[in-house]
């Protein structure tokens, strides 16, 4: 027995799908950008040029599922396969693109900057539940036309794993793509080992501008992996029930995959989303709430049953530091992300309605993402039967911890955690001299920074990606990249 959960009956299930293709079928998606509504009317759309809208037949929808794969893996800088979405093992990844950081040794709030960032992906390089980068923070000491493309730069030269990523603009990607190819070589190993994740978001409600269809035509154009990531917020802007909200996501989604197979067939792309409620009392969109984790759940659902990979941006915090409510909101929403088998759960490290981003928090999210994967492992019997020999040796020896059968399965039965987490008894950590939870992290955060492994990129590879986002830095006016001292 393996624990898991179901929020949506099949036959609910069902009808959210029709429902949705019925919102595509009827009331369409507005796109503008006319290239795409031109691939899309020759696909077979229906599409009103004076309004931009593009009506979408069952037909192509289901054409769309039938060309899009229902797993792929990704690999990290050196070639090596690091995960395979779609085949029932939850990732987790950070949260992406917060404009704000914690820093915890002026306990204040602002705005991150070079250095930042690559202790970020230095730290993330060292947690092994943390299968995935991503593109955490964005960095404020660059130009802001190559925000996007300076992230990817430090995550491809600092931390060896795949990254979650995306572009700001088409400008953004076309140099996104050229550091790609300088760690592949060449764009058949680019396909053939993707390292990236590209998240592409419509604009709710049913609408693609013209850089979010760009973005979603240039990664499929490139076979590059794409998140579908819609953002409805019910009761604001998507229907205040959570059933018509994952119509209403679902039917967004259905129009980016469409997009994305129209353009290149066999594209992968995952059934991905950031729905989250609206809490009319401070006009706010919390993350934290139990509503969104179970839309970010009923999502993932809804995506397996059209035989789709899945992501979700939950297990985060609406908290403004780490504290206890960032603590229970985080665990509830990994628990609840994991049971229900979500591909890609993107939240560790993330508070404040995913604004802030937090290396302490960071540390401790692991912690619970370990926590969360072995509830997944669920209870199985290892060598139990018959439990009369194990039994009578404790009876003789009083203690098993030297039991073969203890030493045999200590590791794979009971997980330990790294020291954020305290299990040392009152005098112990009185002697340690009384350390909080933040001291603790902090000193977690220090100790991955310092131990941080090379992120196996080449020599020659990391020269010619420092060389390109060098060009892209002086085409924005800047004559040289921040300087790294980390």
């Amino acid at each position: 027995m393996k624990p898991s959960l179901s929020l949506l009956s099949r036959e609910t299930l069902t009808q959210i799908v029709a429902e949705a293709g019925t919102v595509l079928a009827e009331l369409g998606v507005t796109v503008e950008e006319s290239e795409t509504r031109r691939r899309l009317e020759h696909a077979g759309a229906a599409v009103d040029r004076d309004r931009g809208v593009v009506r979408l037949p069952a037909d192509l929808v289901e054409r769309a599922l039938e060309s899009a794969p229902g797993s792929f893996g990704l690999f990290d800088v050196s070639g090596a396969q690091r995960c395979e979405l779609g085949r029932g093992r939850v990732v987790f990844a950070p949260a992406s693109s917060a404009l704000n950081y914690l820093d915890y040794q002026s306990g204040e709030v602002r705005k991150p900057v070079t250095d930042d960032y690559v202790a970020f992906a230095k730290v993330a390089s060292g947690l092994p539940e943390i299968e995935l980068q991503s593109t955490a923070m964005v960095a404020a000491d660059v130009d802001e036309s190559i925000s996007d493309s300076y992230r990817l730069f430090l995550s491809l030269l600092t931390c060896g794993k795949p990254v979650v990523t995306g572009a700001f603009s088409s400008d953004g990607f076309a140099v996104m793509h050229d550091l790609m190819l300088a760690v592949r070589g060449d764009q058949h190993n680019l396909q053939e080992k993707p390292l990236a994740l590209f998240t592409c978001c419509p604009t709710t409600p049913l609408r693609w501008t013209e850089d979010g269809a760009r973005n979603l035509v240039d990664c499929a154009s490139n076979a590059i992996p794409i998140e579908v990531v819609p953002v409805p917020l019910s009761g604001f802007l998507a229907p205040v029930t959570l059933v018509g909200t994952l119509i209403q996501h679902t039917a967004e989604v259905l129009s980016g995959l469409v997009i994305a197979q129209v353009i290149r067939p066999g594209t992968p792309v995952l059934f991905g989303g950031c729905s989250a409620i609206f809490d009319i009392r401070y006009e706010t969109s919390p993350m934290g709430a139990v509503e969104s984790m179970m839309l970010a759940c009923g999502a993932n659902e809804v995506g397996r049953h059209l035989g789709l990979p899945t992501q979700a941006f939950v297990a985060m915090s609406d908290a403004k530091t780490l504290d206890a409510q960032a603590g229970l909101e985080t665990s509830m929403g990994a628990t609840l992300a994991a049971l229900s088998g979500i591909d890609v759960i993107a939240g560790p490290g993330m508070l404040d309605f995913i604004n802030c981003f937090s290396l302490e928090k960071l540390v401790l999210d692991h912690e619970i993402c370990a926590m969360a994967r072995r509830l997944l492992d669920g209870i199985e019997p290892c060598e139990d039967f018959p439990a009369v020999p194990l039994l009578e040796e404790l009876i003789t020896e009083k203690h098993l911890l030297i039991a073969d059968h203890t030493r045999r399965h200590l590791r794979q039965q009971i997980t330990f955690p790294g020291r954020t987490i305290d299990r040392t008894n009152r005098s112990r950590w009185r002697e340690e001299g009384c350390p909080t939870l933040h001291e603790r992290a902090a000193g977690e955060v220090k100790r991955l920074i310092t131990d941080a492994e090379p992120s196996g990129l080449p020599d020659s590879a990391a020269d010619d990606l420092e060389e390109r986002m060098l060009h892209a830095a002086r085409q924005a006016g800047m004559s040289k990249l921040p300087e790294r001292r980390r």
